[in-house]
């Protein structure tokens, strides 16, 4: 057996597994060394797959289909809060946030906001850092790349943006509808 199908024999036996399994049973049963197996799921990792070491032996954690969307918002700084828990309560996840700057073009900064708990600590963060908000280079307006499950979420949240007023209108000039079905 090459090394490409034992990994691949690897990961189903993980994907199949409703516990974890350990690198021992795993080098017994593809008669192998248990440092061979340790390898081999260095390189299950690295082709993307989220694999765990638990005390009880490897899992693998099978991602959930995501969808994403890019919401236009525009607010005050003081409803960064509300604005970014109605997309966390909601189930979304804001992985950035950027602006289209007429002289420095897209300017963009990484999020992965999940919870309140989240939003508190990166409002706490930018507050001690005496840092502004990336919205303000642009008058407000800014855009959230936003995940979540399902579209269905993703509508949920896009309603509850225009409900609260955050959704903004598209220009002439932006390249494409973000939220359009």
């Amino acid at each position: 057996m090459s090394g490409d199908e034992r990994r691949d024999v690897i990961t189903s036996i993980l994907k199949e597994s409703k516990e974890p399994v350990s690198g021992t049973m795993l080098a017994k049963k593809l008669g192998v060394s248990r440092q061979l197996i340790v390898q081999d799921i260095a390189l299950i990792r690295a082709r993307g797959n989220d694999i765990y070491s638990t005390y009880k032996g490897y899992v693998l954690e099978e991602k959930k289909p995501v969808c994403t969307r890019v919401f236009k918002v525009h607010h005050s700084d003081e409803d960064s809060l509300r604005e970014m828990n109605i997309i966390v309560d909601l189930s979304g996840t804001l992985v950035d946030v950027f602006v289209y700057h007429n002289r420095y073009g897209v300017v963009k900064a990484g999020m992965n906001i999940k919870s309140r708990k989240d939003v508190i600590l990166y409002l706490e963060d930018m507050k001690a850092s005496k840092s502004s908000p990336l919205k303000n280079i642009t008058s407000g307006y800014h855009y959230h790349t936003v995940t979540a499950e399902t579209e269905k979420d993703l509508d949920m949240i896009q309603d509850a943006l225009a409900d609260a007023g955050f959704l903004a209108k598209l220009k002439e000039y932006e390249p494409v509808d973000f939220w359009s079905k």
